[in-house]
């Protein structure tokens, strides 16, 4: 465990770790409760919510257990495409379908996991990125139950059991509790023995191996967990678009890749990491595509690229990571005067 983990608030006792958190809430709430009149920002905030809640369920087994996934837009579609058809045709309130798509989605999780937990660093990241760009061609191609490339159109039937809302501001707190709950799961597995087993694979999987740890149980669980938890990230996606289609579901940019960058940026290992990475991207990223739209198509894209780029470069350890050798060189200074 590096000094950095060493000094977070997570590893002290349990009322001040709930405390924080509780306030990080507040906190967190405030920008909704101010900016609750203001359509275009409070559905920037919503998306930014669920950003940051579903990259902290990549967190889970990309920060946590060091498992660089690129396939969970696979779970992330099984939550919207379930949640979708399942309310569509049977008329079943999304509230009732969350829970029995997260536990599918687990389990697919586990199931394509078992042989590519064998692969290590990048051949991992790879063979994710490979089940998803097939989880794609089969969405484009079994159009019976995906509605293929021209997607699924979602009826508004307005009512809170169908989580269709004539008010887009409910899905705003809709989406912050959702936020809610994955930062409280994830903190109890961080807190947990799950979480420091994920740690001791991350830092060195041999010998967390040779101390007894089963490295492949431990992966597998923390990948069901983040794959159930994406899954409910998915569906909300449905039903607060009404709309999905393959593209905007497993494209790399806007889904795979976005989960593990908005981490990247924030501080990947961290609980605040996620979450600062969703409050700095995602509206950054609305701002440019709405100023550069007449602009080259595409150009928003190259200059939030680059910043990724440069943040990757030159902030190995993310914002989060930054602030705290900081914060400890200022320590350092402080002790030697």
């Amino acid at each position: 465990m590096n000094n950095i983990e060493r000094q977070a608030f997570i590893l002290g006792p349990a009322s001040r770790v709930w405390g924080v958190y509780l306030l990080a809430l507040l906190a967190l709430l405030l920008p909704a409760v101010l900016l609750v009149d203001d359509a275009n920002w409070i559905n920037i905030i919503a998306f930014t919510y669920l950003m940051a809640a579903v990259a902290s369920a990549w967190n889970i087994i990309g920060g946590f257990g060091g498992q660089f996934s690129l396939g969970h837009g696979v779970f992330f579609s099984i939550g919207a495409y379930l949640t979708a058809k399942l309310f569509m045709i049977y008329s079943l309130s999304p509230w009732l379908i969350f829970l029995p798509a997260a536990l599918i989605a687990a389990f697919v999780a586990a199931l394509i996991s078992w042989p590519t937990f064998r692969l290590r660093g990048p051949f991992f990241a790879i063979a994710t990125l490979a089940f998803n760009e097939v989880a794609f061609v089969l969405a484009n191609h079994f159009d019976s139950f995906t509605g293929g490339p021209r997607g699924l159109m979602i009826p508004f039937r307005a009512s809170a059991a169908n989580l269709i809302y004539k008010e887009r501001s409910i899905y705003t707190f809709v989406m912050f509790g959702f936020l809610a709950l994955v930062l409280a799961v994830t903190l109890m597995v961080r807190r947990s023995r799950l979480g420091y087993y994920l740690l001791a694979i991350r830092e060195n999987e041999d010998t967390a191996r040779a101390c007894g740890i089963d490295v492949l149980e431990v992966k597998l669980i923390g990948m069901a967990l983040s794959a159930g938890l994406t899954s409910i990230g998915g569906g909300l996606f449905a039903m607060y678009l009404r709309y999905i289609d393959p593209t905007s579901l497993f494209t790399l940019p806007e889904v795979g890749v976005k989960f593990a960058l908005l981490t990247l940026i924030g501080g990947i290992g961290t609980m605040s990491g996620p979450v600062l990475g969703a409050i700095l991207v995602i509206p950054f990223e609305n701002y440019l595509r709405t100023e550069l739209a007449n602009g080259l198509p595409g150009l928003n894209l190259v200059i939030l690229g680059l910043l990724m780029v440069l943040a990757a470069l030159f902030m190995k350890k993310g914002i989060v990571g930054v602030v705290f050798h900081m914060y400890r060189r200022y320590v350092v200074r402080q002790e030697r005067s």
